[in-house]
């Protein structure tokens, strides 16, 4: 007890100066933001304020002249989508959580005129229906102008609203029709006749509206002691939108299939005739994440019912080869127009939707119902890829460019598991995402973003929450030490000491817990209660290995000791030696006791616990990692895994991990040759990269797009060789491939690598560092200096002479 009293009175004294500072980081702290606000939260009187309901906000007001800036603040629970003059300008709010709650600042200027001018909003509350990933206190909206000029439009009760009755949700039984966890929220089911068309324009009569009613002052970070929600300005840009084609009809029913030529280009509308039903099934070709937008006139009384699917299902409910759609059928959520009569109606969902399939079913009655087009807008967080990877062997461009396509349809306003069935986020996904966002993007942003979260979500016992933002509690010990390896990553990635401070003692008591459930006399950890999931291979239940729960898990700790290690070099650095110090020695003692105890010495791998009746590769691969195997025989321990069948295996997830015990035993050449999985995906039709093996949930999932980094830091072998990558290391593993070219954007420029490879006399190429950064360039052995600008590499694979 004296030890960790003395250990936190240290991390007061050394990390208290960053403790105090402002948590985003560099946000600019300009007058608005340190002062209250003036304008107030508003909502729709005499309605339930927690229930589902759509919401539209409008206010007029009179400009002299046309002004050259005009930036207003603007966010609401759970969204909203924001007009002016009838024109679309932004939409959020960006997910948080009650204490950190986002807005988002725009300059409307170009949509304003002198004169008369109305400011929109639609709002929405999905109610007991929300996403998991939505936090929420009841409906609201706020807007606040920027200065004294733009105060006409902040929210009181000068505001107008009314409740849309146009709404229902739909689509909410999705879990129990897909026998899937799925919670994104509902459909919307949309009857155009209740719907209060052209609401959001100038001269729309919003006479019959109701006063808005004033429920909340709106507070900002650092001000108030009685709020519902504490505001901070959006910390990642706003999300990527454009508009993209559907590729192709693959069939009708109903009518004949050439009535509809032309239809997805938007060049030519298709009449579906009264008292009809028609089907078709659309496909994008590639899966996708955005907003389907249906234009169409006529109809009264008919239905529209857009069903959505990243892939079809046989008779025994299995997926196949995805590009194959005879003989299957569109399982999926769904959204439900209902048409009113009228010209050019345009339906929109509330939220964005994943799919690659789209199966459009119509129903009229005794009006004939126009089809004039329908497309998709994606939407994403804006990610550019800004690196290149080519090789030799052509196929890796596939794959390439697939796990790139599957890292940008898993990022939004957080990362998202995966798109389709939860968009939550886990910090064990978010750590193999964040680093291919540093590697192929050079952006950030997200990945500091995702650090708050977590951050954000502790609870008092030392964890972080498995995801978040997240409207209900779910603990995952391990996916905690994820989240400190990823503090570790940015801080070896980025020069930026003040805001990764600030983590330091989340981190020490997130330790502190793991050291409470070691069993001091066996040295392991003990009972490790929650959820401590590892890896979805079957022979793990529910994930979580032998041993997990009941005691002595070789995977959990030595799991743990490798988190030890990285925190020690982050306490360290940071000037608490003996904190370090602390760490280190008990990652060693864990490590020594796990091999002691689990070490098979005749089968030559790790078990999973004492008593030798489970092997996974997991147990070695950690073994590898945390240094709890002697150098020496690392390398013969990760052949074991590589080529031991009678191992559990891990699944794509945890290949991020094997990989790492490969490049820590001298055997990264061996990684292309794993690369099977990702080729065996691609031969299935699958256009992002699955979440597991066939059967699989998801075809969409982060963890899966691990090759988007390691084509440059293992193949390549460009990997940072001290914190905030000042010092570069390029040590390619190259395995069968003659030739490789990459560009990787470092934060003082770019990194270029240009290698072949010749069998019978070594490696030839440039390696090009920013200017002022340093490095090493290592070959079998073999090491290289490099300094900033074009480095020519000549080395032979000959051992060098004693």
């Amino acid at each position: 007890m004296i030890r960790i009293l003395c250990s936190l009175l240290l991390l007061v004294v050394t990390f208290l100066p960053a403790f105090a500072q402002d948590q985003v980081g560099d946000q600019d702290q300009s007058p608005w933001y340190s002062n209250r606000w003036k304008g107030k939260w508003i909502s729709c009187p005499n309605v339930p304020q927690r229930d589902y309901g759509v919401f539209h906000f409008r206010k007029a007001f009179a400009l002299e002249d046309q002004p050259t800036t005009y930036t207003i603040h603007v966010s609401a629970d759970n969204r909203y989508r924001l007009f002016v003059n009838g024109k679309a300008v932004v939409s959020g709010p960006a997910r948080g959580d009650l204490h950190h709650w986002y807005f988002e600042t725009v300059d409307i200027a170009p949509y304003l005129r002198p004169g008369k001018n109305v400011i929109a909003a639609l709002v929405w509350n999905m109610g007991v229906h929300a996403p998991i990933a939505q936090v929420t206190a009841q409906t609201g909206l706020v807007i606040q102008g920027e200065s004294e000029r733009e105060k006409v439009v902040n929210t009181d009760g000068s505001y107008n609203v009314l409740q849309s009755k146009a709404y229902t949700p739909c689509s909410t039984d999705n879990m129990e029709r897909l026998n899937a966890y799925m919670v994104i929220g509902p459909g919307d089911d949309m009857d155009a006749s209740r719907y209060a068309w052209g609401w959001q324009e100038l001269d729309f009569d919003d006479g019959g509206w109701m006063q808005a009613q004033v429920i909340a002052d709106a507070v900002p970070q650092g001000v108030g002691t009685d709020n519902i929600w504490t505001l901070e300005p959006r910390n990642i840009p706003l999300f990527e939108e454009k508009p993209q084609r559907l590729s192709a009809i693959r069939w009708v029913k109903g009518m004949d299939s050439k009535a509809f030529s032309g239809f997805l280009t938007g060049s030519t509308s298709v009449t579906i005739p009264a008292h009809s039903r028609v089907s078709l099934l659309l496909d994008q070709s590639v899966n996708t994440v955005a907003y389907p937008e249906l234009l169409s006139s006529g109809g009264k009384g008919s239905s529209v019912k857009l069903s959505y699917a990243e892939a079809l299902f046989d008779q025994h409910r299995q997926k196949g080869n995805r590009n194959d759609v005879e003989g299957k059928e569109l399982i999926g959520n769904y959204d439900v127009f209902r048409p009113d009569g009228h010209a050019h109606r345009l339906f929109r969902p509330l939220w964005l939707r994943t799919y690659r399939f789209i199966q459009v079913d119509v129903e009229t009655a005794d009006e004939p119902l126009v089809l004039h087009d329908l497309l998709g807008y994606y939407t994403t967080y804006p990610f550019e890829m800004n690196a290149q990877f080519k090789s030799n062997d052509k196929h890796m461009d596939d794959i390439w460019d697939v796990s790139w396509r599957t890292a940008r349809l898993c990022a939004g306003e957080t990362y998202f598991d995966c798109p389709y069935y939860e968009q939550l986020q886990y910090s064990g996904d978010t750590r193999i995402q964040a680093l291919i966002s540093l590697y192929v993007s050079g952006d950030d942003r997200l990945m500091r973003r995702s650090l708050l979260d977590f951050h954000y979500s502790r609870v008092p016992e030392g964890m972080v929450q498995g995801r978040y933002p997240s409207s209900r509690l779910q603990i995952i010990p391990t996916y905690t030490l994820w989240w400190i390896s990823m503090v570790h990553d940015y801080w070896m990635h980025r020069q930026d000491d003040p805001f990764i401070q600030q983590f330091l003692q989340g981190i020490a008591g997130a330790l502190d817990w793991y050291a409470q459930r070691v069993d001091q006399e066996r040295g392991m950890l003990g009972s490790i209660p929650w959820w401590p999931f590892v890896d979805y291979t079957p022979p793990f239940t529910s994930g979580v290995p032998t041993g997990a729960t009941d005691g002595h898990s070789s995977v959990l700790t030595l799991h743990y000791a490798y988190t030890l290690k990285q925190a020690a070099d982050l306490f360290a650095h940071f000037g608490a030696p003996e904190q370090a110090a602390r760490y280190r020695k008990e990652a060693d003692r864990l490590n020594t006791a796990t091999y002691r105890l689990c070490f098979d010495q005749a089968r030559g791998v790790m078990a999973d616990t004492p008593d030798k009746q489970a092997y996974s590769q997991h147990a070695s691969i950690l073994a590898v990692i945390s240094g709890c195997i002697p150098e020496t025989d690392r390398q013969a321990l990760t052949e074991k895994v590589l080529d031991d069948e009678s191992l559990i295996p891990v699944t794509f997830y945890f290949r991020f991990y094997l990989t790492r015990a490969l490049l820590e035993s001298g055997l990264g050449d061996r990684y292309y040759e794993k690369l099977s999985a990702w080729h065996d995906m691609l031969d299935l039709g699958l256009t992002t990269f699955s979440e597991t093996p066939e059967p699989t949930r998801s075809d969409c999932h982060a963890w899966s797009a691990s090759p988007s980094y390691d084509f440059l830091a293992t193949i390549c072998g460009i990997r940072p060789a001290a914190p905030g990558f000042k010092r570069v290391l390029v040590e390619p593993n190259l395995g069968a491939l003659n030739e490789v070219e990459a560009v990787m954007p470092h934060t003082a420029g770019e990194i270029k690598v240009q290698l072949k490879r010749d069998r019978q006399h070594g490696i030839r190429g440039t390696v090009t560092l920013p200017e002022g950064v340093k490095g090493d360039f290592r070959w079998h052995g073999k090491q290289q200096r490099l300094v900033g600008g074009e480095n020519t590499i000549t080395m032979d694979d000959r051992p060098q002479s004693l």
